[in-house]
């Protein structure tokens, strides 16, 4: 019934980029509301430039907050923030000022999730350095939600494309200072958090392969000596502590072989050695989930593609694929919640 589905609060991202756009045709289209009850947050002049961009037209109801929709009703209920108008942006500029506003849209989202109004919040494409510059003093959003939630405990970034689940010991942080942060305790916490997430998505058994840092796996120390001393021992570690993980694998064969079913996760060392391959394999179906949070949040794994914003020719395929992983996450915590 339609009453018992998940409710995901969408909000249309950066205003500059192709997000509002997204959001409008995914809500006209109207697929994926068999999945879950989506409500609308943000401003309704960015939905409805949106619309005018993606050629189609919405029927907003406008409501306080998403407790208080009527889901009976007809149209798209959206909670209007008032707070972004978009003719004060240049389309497929980054500006402070918009980030800012993407940020405090995404704020007020995070409210109402903590309010127990909504199960889900998938958001449009952000601009990092614009949401930094606008006074959202963090390398990314993940670590902004995290900050907003009060949350200390382990979480990090996912990527998630056809069934398999991608995930890294380190992320937004430069090479070299990646090098130093592949640490025993980094890889056994990655490797946790990837075992824990899947399984509540529904993977009762989650098989994980390790990619090596050095070439070839460090060629038995003659590339380098991480393999040996860091990262074999955290594998061997958590393969005691009973998660299926197996490696490390040379990084350049390891996402053939997850790729062609061997394994449903790939542990990556550093941000690109991961992101390069998913981004081949299916650059329009990835998205990227924040695991390790109370609330949901999942994301198309691509940018703002500030080259073909407002043109009305953005590919939608990520986002409803972000709104489908949130939807079948959310509906799991709301079952085993009903269950206890």
């Amino acid at each position: 019934m339609a009453d018992s589905l998940p409710i995901i609060a969408l909000t249309a991202g950066d205003c500059t980029g192709i997000g509002p756009e997204q959001t409008a045709r995914i809500l006209a289209e109207g697929k994926m509301r068999r999945l879950a009850r989506l409500v609308l947050v943000g401003d309704k002049r960015v939905i409805e430039m949106g619309a005018r961009q993606a050629g189609v037209s919405l029927d907003l109801r406008f409501y306080a907050s998403p407790g208080a929709v009527d889901w009976e009703a007809p149209g798209v209920p959206m909670v209007d923030l008032g707070n972004t108008d978009p003719e004060a942006f240049e389309i497929g500029v980054a500006s402070p000022e918009s980030g800012r506003l993407t940020g405090e849209t995404l704020a007020r989202a995070i409210d109402f999730g903590k309010a127990g109004e909504i199960d889900a919040i998938t958001f449009a494409p952000l601009n990092k350095q614009a949401m930094y510059r606008g006074g959202w003093r963090f390398p990314d959003e993940h670590k902004m939600f995290a900050n907003l939630l009060g949350h200390t405990g382990l979480f990090s970034e996912m990527n998630v494309l056809e069934g398999q689940w991608m995930t890294r010991v380190t992320s937004h942080v430069s090479l070299r200072t990646a090098l130093d942060q592949v640490t025993h305790s980094a890889i056994c916490d990655a490797l946790t958090l990837a075992d824990e997430t899947m399984r509540r998505a529904g993977i009762d058994h989650p098989r994980i392969a390790v990619a090596a840092l050095n070439p070839h796996a460090g060629e038995g120390g003659l590339f380098g000596m991480e393999e040996i001393e860091i990262i074999r021992p955290a594998v061997e570690t958590m393969r005691k502590r009973g998660i299926d993980c197996s490696g490390p694998y040379p990084s350049d064969t390891i996402y053939l072989k997850a790729f062609a079913g061997e394994f449903d996760s790939v542990l990556a060392m550093y941000h690109d050695q991961g992101q390069i391959a998913t981004k081949l394999k299916g650059f329009n179906k990835g998205v990227t989930i924040t695991a390790g949070l109370d609330i949901v949040f999942t994301t198309p794994a691509h940018g703002t593609a500030f080259d073909i914003a407002g043109k009305g020719v953005a590919n939608i395929g990520a986002f409803e694929a972000a709104i489908g992983l949130a939807t079948r996450i959310a509906a799991r915590k709301l079952a085993a919640r009903s269950a206890a």
